[in-house]
């Protein structure tokens, strides 16, 4: 099990690291490791101490 650090972003929100293998495998990262596009996730909390992560492919304007 990978273990990744929760660390403070600024006073309001902290963040979380993605692993850039995972986002590879999703498709996510040009051939030189960059993002391919700009994307948003929809992050929730779904039992005590567990999150789920959802790739959003739209946002509604």
């Amino acid at each position: 099990m990978a273990l990744n650090k929760v660390r403070q972003l600024d006073q309001n929100s902290a963040g979380i690291t993605l692993p850039k293998d995972d986002l590879r495998l999703e498709g996510l990262l040009d051939e030189n490791g960059e993002l391919k596009s700009e994307y948003h996730a929809h992050i929730r909390l779904v039992d005590e101490k567990e999150w789920a992560v959802t790739l959003v492919e739209e946002i509604d304007s």
